[in-house]
């Protein structure tokens, strides 16, 4: 599949995937950004990416980041819709930090992942009813 980017920082990398298997490329922070304790932050992604119709583009935080960083994504998931990708639409990772000293993401530091996935839009048909059976309600499988 080819997509198109746009690098705001030329002299960083394009985002790669880092081994044969890999079914996420990593996005490389443009610039150092310093997160308060317990405050999110935005860290800029350096691309702007137009997803092709029928995808979305799924940005996770990288599993090690918790770990090594003390940072996590507080939306859990970033939602790269086709439509995003203008001059201002560059990549931002939200990120939380969970500890109680600052902490800096450096420029060229990957902090965050991307996967295409292939979507539909649902087309509603509104009904009275789903039937009679029902599970019972949220959380209604089983307890502790």
């Amino acid at each position: 599949m080819q997509i198109s980017i746009q690098r705001i920082d030329s002299t960083l990398p394009l985002p790669e995937y880092h081994t044969k298997g890999a079914v996420g490329f990593d996005l490389v922070t443009r610039e150092t950004t310093t997160i308060a304790p317990g405050a999110i932050g935005l860290v800029p992604g350096n691309v702007i990416v137009q997803v092709p119709a029928g995808y979305a583009l799924l940005i996770f935080p990288r599993s090690s980041l918790p770990r090594k960083k003390a940072l996590i994504c507080p939306h859990s998931l970033g939602v790269i819709d086709g439509d995003y990708h203008g001059p201002k639409d560059e990549i931002f990772v939200q990120v939380k930090n969970i500890s109680d000293a600052p902490v800096t993401v450096e420029r060229g530091e990957r902090i965050a992942q991307g996967l295409f996935v292939k979507v539909e839009t649902a087309q509603w048909v509104e009904v009275e009813s789903h039937g009679a059976e029902t599970r019972g309600g949220f959380g209604s499988t089983g307890t502790h």
